[in-house]
C-alpha cells in the first residue's frame, strides 16, 4: 500500500508551517505502508495541479492532505469540503479570489471517504486531542481538499482521500501578539501516524 501525505509550504507572513515541519518528521514507512511526501504551494489553482502532477506520478492507494489552522485546540479530522474559494488572507502569489466555484462543474460539497470516526478514537485513545471538523475554511486547505475529492469522483474512484488540519506549534505562537493555542511537533506528529494507522486498519477491515 502507498500513501502520498502532503503539507503546504508556509504563509501568511509565518516563516514556518507545523504540517510543513511534522511532514518532514513522518517516516517512509507507517504499518507497513510506504509514505510518499510532497509539499504544496500555498497558492490557489497550483496546489490542485501540483497535487494532481503527484497522484499520477505515485499512483497512491490513499492521499492524506493535511494543512495548518491557526486557532484549532487539536488535531481536526476535516468531514467536508465545499466548492467556495473565498480568502480573507492573499495566498503567496497575491491572489484573493471572493465567493468563487473551485471547479464550476463540481458539486456543492464532497464528504471525505476516509474512516473519521476510527482515526479520531485511535489518536485520542494515546492521548492526543483530536476530533471531527466540520469546516475545512474556505482558503487554500479546503481548495486542496475539495480538488482532491473532485479527482476522485470524476477520475479516480479506487483511491481513499481526506483533510487533517493541526494546531500552530508553540514557537509559532509565542511570536503572536495574543495567545493562541498550540501543540508540540511530537504530538502532532504522533497523531498524525495513528490517524494514518486507523486508515491502513480501516482499509484492511
Amino acid at each position: 500500500m502507498k500513501i502520498l501525505v502532503t503539507a503546504f509550504d508556509a504563509f501568511g507572513g509565518d516563516d514556518i508551517n507545523a504540517a510543513q515541519k511534522v511532514l518532514e518528521y513522518l517516516p517512509e514507512k507507517v504499518a507497513g505502508a510506504r509514505i510518499v511526501k510532497s509539499i504544496l504551494p500555498t497558492v490557489f489553482g497550483k496546489s490542485i495541479s501540483t497535487l494532481y502532477y503527484n497522484i499520477e506520478k505515485y499512483s497512491p492507494n490513499i492521499v492524506l492532505c493535511t494543512g495548518q489552522a491557526g486557532g484549532r485546540v487539536d488535531i481536526g479530522i476535516e468531514r467536508i469540503a465545499v466548492n467556495i474559494n473565498d480568502a480573507s488572507i492573499e495566498d503567496n502569489e497575491g491572489n484573493k479570489p471572493a465567493d468563487q466555484f473551485i471547479f464550476e462543474d463540481g458539486p456543492a460539497a464532497y464528504f471525505s471517504n476516509l474512516p473519521m470516526e476510527y482515526m479520531v478514537k485511535n489518536i485520542r485513545k494515546h492521548g492526543i486531542p483530536a476530533s471531527i471538523s466540520n469546516t475545512a475554511g474556505t482558503f487554500v486547505c479546503n481548495h486542496i481538499m475539495y480538488g482532491l475529492l473532485y479527482l476522485i469522483d470524476r477520475r479516480q474512484p479506487s483511491i481513499k482521500g481526506g483533510f487533517i488540519h493541526m494546531p500552530y506549534l508553540p514557537e509559532q505562537v509565542a511570536s503572536k501578539q495574543r495567545l493562541l493555542p498550540s501543540m508540540n511537533d511530537n504530538d502532532i506528529l504522533k497523531g498524525l501516524i495513528y490517524a494514518i494507522e486507523a486508515i491502513i486498519e480501516g482499509e484492511e477491515d
